[in-house]
């Protein structure tokens, strides 16, 4: 964050944040500050953080960043939900916290964050923050560049990077060697399947299929999210429409191995986790139950349901996880006391 540090920011302080600081008197009621330490909402907090880690006081700015890494992620989130938040509040708290996305979903979904931070977040972020920002089609419209960061971050998968127009390199076949006629012979025959064959296999896939998917109505692709192959339930999976998603999970050649890929997914919507908790064949499986425990739009009731059926290594992993709520943390400590662990 090197380079961030030594920009000058124009930052104009909120005047109920004003009016704490003026109360503060010395270095050390301010240092309890920069730790956390007095009482103060959320976002007045972060926003204090924020003035120190730009001053010029170097222990108090050490002692916010540290304060800054460590706040909790309900605290972060009451941040990141403001309409008035300053954008650069939002990128602070996305270098800090690019991987943990409990803090990015409302960061990304809010319409203050800036562009750099964007950029920032499609360079070096993965799993379901990228995701999750790749499926801003909004913004990747807007910036062509924010597309090719995407495209070009060593996480995506290739779904996702044909979804957004990348074209796999097709190599070159390698010169011709000069062989025995025999030999020759048999080359030839090779070459009137292999290197066409390939070629036209990945033209009428994925990418095709995508390019189809730009113009096809809604109701097509309902058809098709019920009816079409792995490589169309991929795509579909995706969509911002309910009804062209559901339709996907509703597909008779859907596996229980995509429908878990799905409720892995941190920005799988409400509506695809209530058709998942609604299939007894698939709640069945074990990694779908702790799947859906750690998802956020599970309801509470379901996850504290399938808490009673995992092991005692996974109860004690969920006893001490910051990626779930404190109601799960709390459910799996109280487990663990009446186990005697």
């Amino acid at each position: 964050m090197s380079d961030h540090e030594e920009k000058n920011i124009k930052f104009k302080v909120p005047s109920d944040v004003a009016k704490i600081m003026k109360q503060w008197g010395g270095h050390s009621v301010k240092l309890a500050a920069a730790r956390g330490a007095l009482p103060m909402s959320g976002p007045n907090l972060v926003t204090v953080l924020f003035i120190f880690y730009y001053g010029e006081d170097k222990e108090l700015k050490a002692e916010a960043l540290n304060t800054l890494k460590d706040l909790s992620p309900g605290i972060l989130k009451s941040v990141c939900i403001k309409a008035d938040i300053h954008p650069e509040i939002l990128d602070l708290l996305a270098r800090l916290h690019f991987t943990d996305m409990r803090v990015m979903e409302p960061l990304l979904t809010n319409r203050m964050v800036g562009l750099k931070t964007l950029h920032f977040v499609a360079e070096h972020a993965s799993g379901d923050v990228l995701d999750l920002l790749a499926s801003n089609d909004i913004a990747i419209r807007q910036d062509k560049s924010l597309r090719i960061l995407i495209i070009n971050n060593p996480h995506v998968d290739k779904v996702t990077k044909i979804r957004l127009g990348w074209k796999e390199e097709i190599a070159s076949p390698a010169p011709e060697k000069v062989v025995e006629p025999v030999e020759e012979k048999t080359l030839r025959a090779d070459k009137k399947k292999a290197p066409l064959e390939d070629e036209e296999e990945f033209d009428i896939s994925t990418l095709s299929k995508y390019q189809q998917l730009l113009d096809m109505p809604v109701a097509e692709k309902i058809k098709m999210g019920l009816t079409g192959d792995k490589e169309w339930r991929s795509l579909l999976i995706r969509e911002a429409n309910k009804l062209i998603s559901s339709a996907v999970l509703k597909n008779p050649r859907i596996s229980e191995a995509e429908v878990l890929m799905v409720a892995k997914n941190r920005a799988t919507s409400d509506d695809l986790i209530r058709i998942i908790l609604l299939n007894r064949e698939w709640v069945k499986n074990y990694d779908m139950k702790k799947a859906l425990i750690v998802h956020p739009r599970t309801p509470l009731q379901n996850a504290m349901r399938f808490m009673t059926f995992l092991t005692d290594k996974d109860i004690k992993e969920l006893a001490k996880s910051r990626n779930v709520t404190q109601a799960i943390v709390n459910n799996a400590r109280r487990m663990m006391m009446t186990k005697k662990y």
